[in-house]
């Protein structure tokens, strides 16, 4: 996957050093290198460039948050973001309560669901969300929609963040910590299997997940339709039974403001069958990534370039 990321990051060097012909960039804001955004967000990009015409990167990212404001300020042409993240944004609610809405946020495509991941050590003791206060917590870095969720998912249990000893940062630190015996738990929100997870989970002590179920997490999917009943199959983590959780959808985002034929022909590119057999061989979240799944779930308006797409494709009236 590395040294797709570095042509493609060699091909954009390139392009910019030669005098422009009508070329496009399009860069799309990921996630950390140990999460699932950024090898699907390289995939994709690697998949929609098409030489001489665009050129598409993925730039990894502190997530959710921060790619949606990097579309909005015209630093990205596009982002991946949970379903909750881009719909908060867009309508001035959630975490972007008392902020300036969003309102050229748009979306191209709903893409796979995300797992909430509560991840602890093998044997630990840790059972139940209630059983993290006086724990160690990582609850991911500030702009990610992990962080957000976590919050959420720790209220929704009775957990105050004064009752567990926090810190705020990436799954892959997180991971190195709960190996070194410094961290009991972690929270991450990504597509099943997450690089960071699979890594610990084969290396030391091994790892549980933490079940997301009762009527906590009922009341949690009534007050916030975008949660849904998710279930991580058994062994998707080295000896990890399967675990029922609950899942929000990552989905790509743009803006406006950014050129309707160039985002028809980056959505057009993504459900070509040579591109979907690509993301299915490539990732285990790239088999959901269909035109048929594109548009569920999706609580935005859709860009004309991609709205285009999807009624030619007869999905859109």
């Amino acid at each position: 996957m590395k040294f797709k990321f570095l042509a493609s990051a060699l091909v954009a060097a390139a392009a910019l050093s030669s005098p422009l012909h009508a070329q496009q960039f399009f860069r799309i804001g990921t996630g950390g290198t140990a999460g699932t955004y950024y090898p699907v967000g390289g995939m994709i990009a690697n998949a929609v460039s098409q030489p001489g015409k665009l050129v598409a990167t993925a730039q990894a990212s502190n997530g959710s948050l921060a790619n949606v404001t990097a579309v909005a300020g015209g630093a990205m042409e596009a982002g991946m973001s949970q379903s909750d993240v881009a719909t908060w944004a867009y309508t001035g609610t959630g975490a972007f309560e008392g902020k300036p809405k969003i309102t050229d946020l748009r979306m191209i495509a709903n893409l796979y669901p995300e797992s909430i991941h509560l991840v602890v050590k093998k044997g630990s003791g840790i059972k139940t969300v209630a059983d993290l206060k006086g724990k160690r917590v990582a609850l991911d870095e500030p702009g990610s929609g992990t962080l957000i969720n976590a919050r959420m998912v720790l209220a929704a249990y009775g957990v105050k963040e004064t009752d567990i000893k926090p810190e705020y940062i990436k799954p892959n630190q997180a991971g190195d910590k709960m190996r070194d015996g410094a961290l009991d738990a972690f929270f991450f929100v990504g597509g099943a299997p997450a690089g960071a997870i699979t890594e610990l989970a084969s290396s030391g002590a091994g790892i549980e997940l933490v079940p997301l179920t009762g009527p906590q997490a009922d009341g949690l999917r009534k007050a916030n339709p975008y949660f849904a009943v998710d279930n991580i199959a058994a062994n998707t983590y080295k000896d990890v039974p399967a675990v029922q959780t609950l899942a929000v959808g990552a989905q790509l985002v743009t803006s406006a403001k950014v050129d309707t034929e160039t985002v028809y022909q980056v959505t057009k590119a993504m459900f070509m069958d040579s591109t979907q057999k690509t993301l299915a061989a490539g990732h285990a979240k790239g088999k959901f990534i269909t035109k048929e799944n594109a548009v569920q779930g999706v609580g935005i308006p859709f860009h004309p370039g991609a709205e285009r797409f999807y009624k030619e494709a007869g999905l859109l009236k």
